[in-house]
């Protein structure tokens, strides 16, 4: 959770190097949507956790607004202080994660990926650190899944999976290799 300026600079870096822009300072001015979409949603994070007093909610407001309008053109439906630093979304399309879902470091979400609650449950995903979700995947309910854990595409995770550095596929998903995630995930995270 960002609860500081040093944290706040940290999950940028981060997600900028997830997002494979190591020699990039800054979003371009067209194009980029899905860093400012992360860098957005830092600033909500920032000013939730951090800001006070009338000046720091009225910059929080306006970021919210950005925020929400950004949200609502990519398709992404992602709450603040869900993630942990180097958020990745290479592609638009729908993304949605449960307000009350947590996910460690160099989580990345392919299209269609949902991360939710069940039954009315206000209980939802913990994520380990270094994972995968490939396009279309479902986490469903309160599952807990382990470190570089990848999960395939339209996999549906319906149950913990407590076995690091696995790869998991199908309906509901199983365990199909002892590959772990890395190979999915920009190589700049682990340098």
């Amino acid at each position: 959770m960002i609860d500081s300026k040093q944290k706040y600079r940290e999950y940028l870096k981060q997600d900028r190097l997830a997002l494979g822009r190591q020699r990039d300072a800054r979003p371009r001015l067209f194009g980029d949507e899905i860093w400012k979409f992360e860098i957005l949603l830092r600033k909500v994070e920032y000013d939730l956790n951090c800001r006070h007093g009338v000046a720091g909610k009225l910059i929080g407001k306006w970021h919210k607004m950005r925020f929400h309008r950004l949200s609502v053109r990519l398709g992404f439906t992602i709450s603040p202080n869900v993630f942990g630093p180097g958020l990745a979304m290479p592609h638009y399309g729908t993304i949605v994660v449960h307000g009350n879902a947590r996910a460690g470091r160099n989580c990345r979400l392919q299209e269609g990926v949902t991360i939710g609650a069940t039954n009315g449950s206000h209980e939802a995903a913990v994520i380990g650190d270094n994972c995968y979700f490939g396009s279309g995947a479902k986490v469903i309910g309160a599952v807990r899944i382990a470190d570089d854990v990848a999960v395939g595409a339209n996999a549906v995770v319906i149950r913990d999976i407590a076995e690091p550095g696995t790869t998991w596929a199908g309906n509901p998903a199983r365990k199909i290799s002892d590959r772990d995630s890395h190979s999915n995930l920009c190589s700049a995270l682990f340098e």
